[in-house]
């Protein structure tokens, strides 16, 4: 192997690894512990866990590409191009999510529809 490929080797590896190190992937109880942190009514911790479910996979490192070729980025899967949403820091995530659910509710989540009337989540043993 040229010195070249070596080195292109190991930049490699140290961008999938260091992308992977501040990322987080939650249970179902840790994701209720941490949304509760952050001030989620608890009323609506199982909507939220579910909607989460079904855009991230409970993943901080979570990015999607649309067919209208946009991106959604991130546990809450914004919409918007921000590095610190894809780590396992959730304060700026949660400020986004709030300001959209505020604005519009859970429909702003196109996912959601997995979540609208149906079983929520089982927390009870969380």
């Amino acid at each position: 192997m040229s010195r070249f490929s070596k080195l292109g080797l190991l930049v490699f590896l140290y961008l999938v690894q260091g992308g992977h190190n501040h990322a987080r992937v939650f249970n179902r109880c840790q994701l209720s512990r941490e949304l509760l942190r952050y001030n989620f009514p608890r009323s609506l911790i199982t909507n939220w866990v579910c909607l989460i479910e079904h855009t991230s996979g409970r993943a901080t490192d979570r990015i999607t590409s649309h067919n209208d070729s946009s991106t959604s980025y991130g546990l809450f899967q914004h919409r918007i191009s921000v590095t610190d949403l894809l780590n396992e820091d959730l304060a700026d995530d949660v400020r986004c999510a709030k300001r959209v659910y505020d604005r519009v509710g859970f429909n702003a989540w196109p996912t959601y529809s997995h979540c609208k009337k149906k079983t929520l989540p089982d927390l009870s043993r969380c």
